[in-house]
């Protein structure tokens, strides 16, 4: 298969699993606490990530851990706790739709901190794009006017560290493979992920007598398999195979899967949210005309 079809092969398939794993968030939610639910989700993740690549972590080279610490963290190990956070007060789709502004701080941090260029064209879609998200927000703020937007700053915040990372593993990881950042960015964050589960209390009797415990413990199951340890590497091959800005604009069809299953349950979608997403893809059309 050519790069440019293995490209858009893998936006696709990480548009679905992770325009799925909002909806995830919001059920496990329902039995778990934040902490517990993004603490679980990094430590689950982690012993998949680890019985596939365990044995790669011989190749990492000293002067390379500092670089994969830091994606760990900003890849993975805060957004967890921070979308948890912010889906107990804004809808799943609205925290997909704001997470489409990652493409946006790739460009800015990109050409600031990493010298890398992009065109022209790269950037009238990664706008393009962006408006298309504003009038979501719009749209979806219009439909829930009693959710607290405050909340959704968390997942801009997530946004920025999602930039972050993928050019840290553009610019410093590029040559490694991708399943070996994966073992390393968990390697260096599973133990303060288990020392927050620990301090939370989920191992004390009064958790597992929770009547939706079981059912939250499987939607953390599920989106730890595929939405991080799966979705990881798939990312990391990603990245590595085109640009940081082509790999990041997999958060503008991102929505549109979390748009479907938030009016699967029961949230809402109106003609302004549609014409919005026609923006989003133009925009993704854009950013990879331009590779």
């Amino acid at each position: 298969m050519q790069t440019r079809d293995k490209k858009w092969g893998y936006l696709l398939v990480l548009s679905l699993i992770w325009g799925s794993s909002f909806i995830l968030i919001k059920k496990a939610l329902i039995g778990l606490t934040p902490l517990q639910l993004g603490a679980l989700r990094i430590l689950i993740s982690g012993a998949f990530i680890f019985l596939a690549g365990f044995k790669t972590i011989k190749t990492i080279e000293k002067s390379q851990w500092k670089w994969l610490f830091a994606s760990g963290l900003l890849g993975s190990f805060f957004p967890v706790f921070l979308f948890a956070f912010a889906e107990t007060e804004i809808d799943s789709t609205i925290a997909s739709i704001l997470n489409s502004l990652t493409p946006l701080h790739t460009i800015l941090i990109g050409v600031a901190v990493f010298k890398i260029a992009s065109t022209t064209r790269q950037i009238i879609g990664v706008v393009l794009g962006f408006l298309g998200t504003c009038t979501l927000i719009g749209a979806g703020a219009q439909l829930n006017p009693n959710q607290n937007y405050m909340y959704a700053v968390l997942v801009i915040i997530s946004s920025i560290m999602y930039a972050v990372n993928v050019n840290i593993i553009k610019r410093h990881l590029q040559d490694m493979k991708a399943i070996t950042i994966a073992v390393g960015n968990f390697a260096a964050i599973m133990l303060p992920a288990l020392i927050v589960l620990v301090f939370t209390g989920f191992f004390s009797r009064e958790t597992f007598v929770i009547p939706e415990l079981k059912m939250a413990l499987f939607y953390v199951l599920i989106l730890s398999v595929f939405g991080t340890a799966l979705a990881k590497v798939l990312f990391n091959q990603l990245v590595q195979m085109s640009t940081p800005v082509f790999a990041s604009s997999v958060t503008y069809v991102i929505p549109i899967v979390a748009l479907i299953w938030g009016v699967l349950d029961g949230e809402y979608f109106n003609s302004v949210q549609g014409l919005a997403t026609l923006l989003i893809f133009s925009g993704v059309y854009l950013v990879n005309k331009s590779n």
